[in-house]
């Protein structure tokens, strides 16, 4: 396969793993059915449309320096996911849709570029080395970056940051003159925020949690369900950060009981299962969507991008 198309193939694969995410019906989230105040399916899959060539260019400078052409301190992730969020922001008028989920799959664009492919797709083991190797490498320079672009998606639940506030306008002054690079920041930020836990502990959420269980669901299930209960297995044993620093970690753990409950009592698979889903929904949105579950749809996605990139397909 020609460079080009490699890297073509692999932003069909993220784009697609972001389409098919927000097409499952997962309690407490926009879907095709019902969506947020200013907020709705449209978005995300505009949104989905326009990260598309990041993703591109993101695969292509992974390719690179697979081949020694680019040094990989130079793959420039900050400034692909400033890139990403500000062509999000421009095709879509539904506030930020993605942040979180592009945080996620910019590394894993450039590790897929430096992993050879197979007939199937990728091996998963490889492009997790390689996703170490990126994130590590990053520099001061893509920190500000990610500053950017949080700055042009305006997520909410930004509070309690113990240092480098992304709301404080010395912050990115301070990153290139202390020489913070992205990776710690993300350090920083790991102990109340998964994202960024996911990046400085090499994903396991992802490929540890999520991606086994949705791949065992996938053998059984339809994809809507295996997505729903990827996205409640995931939800029942990490309490959703997103959620945490919006209304405490003792709400967060709450929902994610509720998670774990929902699954016992099997999930789509029985009735009571259903019904505890309606209701699980129900109290989610009862909230003004500060229950909103928006770092494990995050996650979920990435566990998608995994099943993409390793050959899947629906």
């Amino acid at each position: 396969m020609q460079r080009h198309e490699k890297a073509k193939h692999i932003a069909k694969c993220l784009e697609l793993a972001i389409l098919l995410e927000v097409s499952a019906d997962k309690p407490g989230n926009v879907n095709f059915v019902v969506g947020f105040e200013g907020t709705r399916v449209e978005h995300f899959l505009a949104s989905a449309v326009a990260a598309r060539e990041a993703f591109e260019e993101a695969a292509n400078r992974g390719i690179a320096i697979s081949r020694n052409n680019l040094k990989i301190e130079d793959a420039g992730i900050g400034e692909l996911i400033r890139a990403c969020a500000a062509d999000v922001a421009a095709w879509q008028k539904g506030g930020n849709t993605l942040i979180g989920t592009i945080m996620l799959f910019v590394p894993l664009a450039v590790a897929a570029g430096m992993t050879p492919m197979n007939n199937d797709g990728f091996d998963l083991a490889e492009l997790r080395r390689n996703l170490k190797l990126a994130v590590e490498s990053t520099t001061p320079q893509d920190a500000v970056y990610l500053y950017e672009a949080i700055e042009i998606a305006k997520p909410s639940g930004l509070n309690g940051a113990p240092d480098f506030d992304v709301r404080d306008p010395k912050s990115k002054e301070r990153l290139l003159k202390e020489h913070v690079s992205l990776f710690k920041v993300f350090q920083i930020a790991a102990g109340y925020d998964d994202i960024c836990s996911e990046w400085v502990n090499n994903y396991p959420i992802t490929f540890d949690l999520a991606y086994p269980y949705l791949m065992q669901q996938l053998k059984s299930a339809n994809l809507n369900t295996a997505i729903i209960h990827t996205f409640l297995k995931v939800l029942s044993e990490r309490p959703d950060t997103f959620i945490a620093r919006k209304v405490g970690i003792e709400k967060a753990r709450e929902i994610s009981r509720d998670a774990q409950k929902i699954l016992e009592l099997g999930g789509l698979a029985t009735e009571s299962g259903r019904q505890s889903i309606v209701a699980f929904d129900k109290k989610l949105r009862s909230a003004d969507s500060l229950y909103n579950p928006g770092t494990t749809a995050d996650l979920t996605a990435a566990a998608l991008a995994l099943c993409t990139l390793g050959g899947y397909r629906p």
